[in-house]
């Protein structure tokens, strides 16, 4: 008896293991070895030499040269982040308010649930980037209306104005980036139970107080969801001027400069989901 139980148990750890032995393989070869590669030649001079590529230890210089030495590198980060900083809350928020309304039984439901999720599909990458090469994806409403010169004298010639102004000019592109975030919202809440509706409308609770007392701390783990896919949506987003920067001849300074970027996402996150634990706590405090 006990022989099966043990023969059973290596049965089950071997279907797992040949279930999972695709994607161990897949993440071994096209993930794991390039990273590990693209470490390895930030610390080299690569050179790409008839008989094959050469490597020149030279230690941390690449790093330093980008940490202190290098103000292309932030002259190109800090106005994208800015924008980043600006552009989450406002696919979150609009992600949200979507899901919220495309939950609720409205006639051809289905139909504009496609609609907002298409864009995800057609337009990444090198299609999206022809979208706005051809002079699509932007409203065109600051020079219809002259809004650019009252940013301008409201917001000073500032980086942050100037990513306000970029953010309005792309707004399309913003909206067209909300597609996912709006699937994850729709499917947080129809995770919440119609009893807790019902009960709400008994006691008296107004639209209004029924999204703030019910709605919003229900949706908080998706929130969560959202807020961590839509930054690091917006990190690889294709009119990222860093990758642009990344992707020089020098091997070795761009494989350097692209850990460099991977750290600073990296706190970036960890910052964002510090903040985001510390406001769930207050939350729950608050409801105690």
């Amino acid at each position: 008896m006990k022989k099966r139980r043990i023969n059973a148990k290596v049965a089950r750890n071997l279907e797992g293991t040949l279930f999972i032995a695709p994607w161990m393989l897949g993440f071994l070869i096209f993930l794991a070895f390039p990273l590990g590669f693209s470490l390895f030649m930030s610390f080299h001079q690569v050179k790409i030499l008839p008989t094959g590529m050469k490597y020149e230890f030279n230690g941390i210089k690449y790093y330093r040269e980008i940490l202190f030495n290098s103000s292309e590198f932030y002259d190109e980060l800090i106005p994208y982040f800015q924008e980043i900083i600006l552009m989450v809350p406002i696919i979150i928020i609009f992600s949200l308010l979507i899901a919220i309304l495309l939950n609720q039984k409205l006639y051809g439901r289905f139909l504009f649930r496609t609609i907002f999720f298409l864009p995800v599909i057609f337009t990444t990458g090198y299609l999206l980037t022809e979208f706005v090469n051809q002079g699509e994806g932007s409203l065109g409403f600051l020079e219809r209306f002259s809004l650019g010169e009252y940013l301008d004298t409201f917001l000073g010639n500032s980086t942050w104005g100037n990513s306000v102004k970029t953010i309005l000019n792309r707004f399309v592109l913003v909206l067209w980036y909300s597609g996912v975030q709006i699937l994850i919202f729709l499917a947080g809440r129809q995770t919440i139970s119609n009893s807790a509706y019902e009960s709400a409308r008994i006691d008296g609770a107004n639209p209004w107080e029924v999204f703030w007392k019910i709605t919003l701390p229900a949706m908080t783990p998706f929130i969560f969801l959202n807020l961590i896919y839509t930054v690091v949506d917006m990190f690889t987003f294709p009119f990222n001027p860093i990758i642009d920067l990344i992707g020089t001849g020098n091997y070795g300074y761009s494989s350097a400069l692209a850990w460099v970027y991977f750290l600073i996402i990296f706190i970036f996150l960890m910052i964002v989901m510090f903040i985001f634990v510390r406001i769930n706590k207050r939350q729950r405090a608050a409801t105690r």
